[in-house]
């Protein structure tokens, strides 16, 4: 699924060198990329992302240190964007680390202005994948989440009512239709229910 950015992308730039920020600047520019923000360290990135909202962070650096992994871990966490990182540094453990923080890309032989484009459309085709994988996940882990409840109150239901399993799940629908809830809802209120009854004998 490849989807070129049709509009402008803009971008918050990370970098305390003026000067290399300046080339970096250039090449985001040629490749038909803004950058709306420059910050001279990741301090207040994720303040500072919530106020521009970039599409894009990109951090230029000789070597992430833990100050700069542990701000963009709470950027990925807060408020997610694709992180492109360009680094002097190529040492494996720095880019386990910051692909751990969130990085999209890492890259370590500089800015190639004929390569940016394809770069930072790599970078958010994989933050894509990965948001999507992440949310995939979340949505199984809730499903199962719920049917632990589900099977919790039937258990409840099986004991109360002195019933098999099919009538205990019956009793639990009609509940859920009667009140209009979803079956979880239902099944919670059931298990607190049963757990008070069970608290004050």
């Amino acid at each position: 699924m490849s989807a070129p950015p049709e509009k402008e992308l803009t971008i918050m730039l990370v970098d305390n060198e003026p000067a290399r920020a300046a080339i970096v600047e250039q090449a985001m520019t040629d490749s038909g990329y803004r950058v709306i923000r420059r910050l001279e360290n990741a301090k207040n990135l994720t303040e500072a992302v919530n106020q521009y909202q970039p599409d894009m962070v990109i951090i230029d650096i000789e070597s992430p240190d833990r100050d700069i992994l542990e701000n963009m871990s709470r950027l990925t966490q807060d408020n997610p964007r694709p992180i492109v990182m360009f680094a002097e540094e190529d040492d494996s453990r720095h880019v386990e680390a910051a692909i751990r923080a969130g990085v999209s890309a890492y890259v370590v032989d500089g800015v190639n202005s004929g390569s940016v484009k394809a770069l930072l459309q790599v970078a958010i085709a994989r933050f894509r994948e990965f948001h999507a994988l992440r949310s995939e996940l979340e949505t199984v882990k809730s499903q199962l989440e719920d049917r632990k409840l589900i099977d919790k109150a039937k258990g409840l239901i099986m004991k109360h009512q002195q019933c098999d399993e099919p009538a205990a799940y019956k009793a639990l629908r009609k509940l859920a239709m009667d009140r209009s809830q979803r079956m979880t809802e239902v099944a919670r209120n059931i298990i607190s229910v049963m757990e008070l009854m069970g608290g004050a004998k």
